[in-house]
């Protein structure tokens, strides 16, 4: 899957190894100028991504058969695993690490929410159940299939990015781990969640702290789920400014965790898979390409 501006391309091999590649507009919220603005466009872009992401995955899974499958996913479909994703990732990055570090406490070995230790064991855990989700899925046979797909665009990328012809030759040469990653924004999220929890929890406490303690927690976990639409922002600045500075010394240092976590996000890929790369990147950036894509024979779906 390779996005250019407005123009979303995905090409996938289908099992009698032909590849088919369909070109449609890149999905986003029709809206104001507002949604656009730095510190608040990160979290509608992290939507939209979620949105085209499930659609390139259905699609795919459309080509993977013989057979052609008439349409694609709908709406409410749609709507429903995204709303489904979005849960599962709230719970087990907010809410569940939230009851392991309210576990700690109990246990003698940890704070109360409005002391650092209670934060230290909830950054803890994030970071613990992020880890093991990922490295647990790559145990999947198709997920690690994924992962060198994910390897083979940032190579690709990087190859077109530095100027040279592209070809599965060129491009296995190239490093599979890239700034501009999915993966480094989660790191970024994860992290910057940790310090504005540990911030300003505390502080909210001190303004108003219910007796209760089933309603003190539940209006904890309330403020982080809220937290998430500004924590996602900030997020998208930082890894934009991360992937500005990238050729600087403090961009590599900045930039250095996303990359080492990225070598659980991606696997080497062959040369077929290289090679599907560079057609969605080819379709991708049509007239806007500026260096030699030397792609594989291929067909343009006709559905959009």
């Amino acid at each position: 899957m390779m996005r250019n501006k407005d123009r979303l391309s995905i090409a996938v091999r289908r099992p009698d190894g032909s590849i088919v590649v369909d070109n449609r507009p890149w999905f986003t919220f029709p809206g104001t100028d507002f949604l656009k603005r730095p510190f608040v466009r990160g979290f509608p872009i992290l939507i939209e991504t979620l949105v085209n992401g499930i659609k390139a995955l259905n699609y795919s899974a459309t080509q993977a058969v013989d057979e052609e499958i008439d349409g694609e996913i709908k709406p409410w479909h749609l709507a429903m695993t995204l709303i489904f994703s979005i849960v599962l990732a709230l719970g087990l990055f907010v809410v569940l690490p939230h009851l392991f570090s309210l576990g700690m406490k109990f246990l003698g070995l940890g704070g109360d929410a409005d002391g650092l230790s209670f934060h230290v064991w909830d950054g803890i855990f994030k970071f613990g159940i992020f880890l093991a989700y990922i490295i647990g899925i790559s145990f999947i046979p198709d997920i690690k299939r994924v992962f060198q797909y994910h390897g083979a665009e940032h190579k690709v990328i990087w190859t077109y990015e530095d100027g040279y012809a592209v070809t599965p030759g060129s491009a296995s040469l190239r490093s599979r781990l890239h700034p501009r990653c999915g993966t480094t924004f989660l790191l970024f999220v994860l992290s910057i969640a940790i310090i504005l929890h540990t911030i300003l929890v505390p502080a909210l406490l001190l303004i108003w702290s219910p007796e209760s303690m089933w309603v003190k927690h539940s209006f904890i976990i309330v403020l982080k789920l809220g937290l998430m639409a500004p924590i996602s922002a900030i997020a998208y600045e930082a890894i934009k400014y991360s992937a500005k500075i990238n050729d600087t010394f403090w961009g590599k240092i900045f930039s250095a965790p996303g990359m080492l976590l990225q070598m659980l996000t991606t696997n080497e890929p062959d040369e077929q898979q290289l090679e599907v790369a560079i057609v969605a990147l080819k379709e991708a950036l049509g007239d806007d390409a500026e260096a030699e894509l030397h792609a594989p024979e291929y067909t343009v779906s006709e559905k959009n």
